[in-house]
């Protein structure tokens, strides 16, 4: 279940039970009584648009090396989630971005993670790779390399996004997604 071994606050050796009170095994040190609860975390991200075309990041790092997705990846302590959308873009695009409403919530539960994607918009249009993208492109919807993007939860935004744009609506979308085999 879990690679912790060793507590965290007093350092003894964990076990994996059911906690007295509880229903699911935990990891638990025995030692001083703590559980360690893992959770979900969290993915943020957002779909920048300028003038028309949508901001696209080629992933130089795993999972998924070489593909397509949106700035996005996991919040941060300390920072709210459109704080973390927003710091993602900056970092993965270097683009600094206006953050709209909320777009999808997406749960990914075999990936033990919940995936938040805002509308943005990039009001400069600057952009530029990031340590974590090989290259970035403002692409039109017709453009978007689909047979190449990276996550389904990323093909599921940018799918509601244009839904939307084209409808002229501002839904939020939710999704429970499976992980494919191959990681997307």
């Amino acid at each position: 279940m879990s690679s912790l071994t060793y507590c965290s606050h007093c350092g003894q050796r964990t076990v994996t039970r059911i906690p007295e009170g509880d229903h699911l095994p935990r990891v638990v040190c025995d030692g001083c009584g703590i559980v360690h609860y893992q959770n979900p975390r969290l993915v943020v991200g957002c779909v920048p648009e300028y003038d028309g075309r949508l901001l696209l990041c080629r992933r130089a790092i795993e999972p998924r090396s070489g593909y397509w997705t949106i700035p996005a990846g996991f919040l941060e302590n300390g920072e709210t989630m459109a704080q973390g959308a927003a710091r993602e873009a900056q970092e993965e695009a270097l683009a600094a971005v206006r953050i709209g409403s909320l777009l999808a919530v997406i749960d990914i539960p075999e990936a033990h993670q919940v995936h938040v994607f805002y509308r943005a918009t990039l009001p400069d249009g600057q952009h530029g790779a990031g340590i974590e993208s090989l290259e970035t492109a403002l692409v039109t919807a017709a453009d978007i390399p689909w047979a190449d993007i990276a996550f389904s939860s990323t093909r599921f935004a940018l799918e509601r996004y244009l839904a939307d744009r084209d409808a002229g609506l501002e839904g939020l979308h939710t999704a429970s997604l499976a992980r494919r085999p191959d990681g997307a």
